[in-house]
């Protein structure tokens, strides 16, 4: 297992703790005002626990793993920074648990559900909805900037990365080879 792996686990059996806040990777802001980015970033801290409850209900957030406090905050402090450091996002995307509609409205006070973004955690819609968010994404370009609010397991099939909750990846997408569209490149990465 290697050290990233290990955080993961770590930080999954910790559940709500909060992570120490990360140095940014240098150029990050500088990246966000140049545009053309595709941003991802996994929602905001939850309650303990992994995955949802049995039985959950998209549409029904009684029903699922939510923001703790910790969270809300967490999200509240990423859109603050945002704003402080001037970076205009163009669209704001989540997927439709709400823990990520939460984030993105907490921090960016915008929101639109795109279904790939959805959790695939336990299923086989993995490949499928990583296509179609590479697909969607390969035409973006400067000076527009993309947000999109997602889970680990979505991070991870377009970047090959672990996050931490609230950790947030500046990516571009790579040129297309072949016709497929190729993971996003990742750039810089911080952690609030």
């Amino acid at each position: 297992m290697n050290r990233r792996e290990f955080a993961l686990s770590t930080t999954l059996s910790l559940g709500a703790i909060a992570l120490p806040t990360r140095a940014q990777t240098p150029g990050f802001w500088d990246l966000l005002r140049e545009g053309g980015c595709v941003v991802l970033m996994r929602h905001a801290q939850t309650e303990p626990g992994v995955g949802d409850p049995p039985n959950f209900t998209l549409g029904q957030c009684s029903t699922q793993r939510n923001l703790s406090e910790a969270g809300r905050q967490q999200a509240r402090r990423v859109g603050a920074a945002f704003t402080r450091e001037r970076v205009q996002l163009d669209q704001v995307r989540s997927s439709a648990w709400c823990r990520c509609v939460d984030t993105a409205l907490l921090a960016f006070g915008q929101n639109t559900v795109w279904t790939p973004l959805n959790s695939f955690f336990g299923s086989s819609g993995g490949p499928d909805q990583s296509q179609d968010v590479l697909r969607d994404v390969q035409g973006w370009r400067a000076p527009r900037n993309l947000m999109l609010v997602t889970h680990q397991v979505n991070v991870t099939a377009l970047t090959g990365e672990y996050l931490a909750m609230g950790e947030i990846l500046v990516t571009r997408p790579t040129p297309a080879a072949g016709g497929d569209p190729g993971r996003l490149r990742v750039l810089a990465r911080q952690t609030f």
